[in-house]
């Protein structure tokens, strides 16, 4: 799947760490700008579902 992080560099690194618990992240892309407030960047992954915690 194909995921869009959308939020300060901040959020958008803690919400990457987050996701990568539940998620085996594949590729990463580099921050884009936001178009229209520079403060926020855009951070676009490929990833898919890990397997529940119990079959791991």
């Amino acid at each position: 799947m194909r995921i869009r992080l959308h939020g300060t560099p901040t959020e958008c690194t803690a919400t990457l760490a987050a996701l990568a618990e539940v998620l085996d992240i594949h590729t990463v892309s580099r921050p884009y700008p936001d178009r229209t407030t520079f403060a926020y960047a855009r951070i676009y992954i490929e990833a898919t579902p890990l397997p529940p915690q119990e079959d791991r």
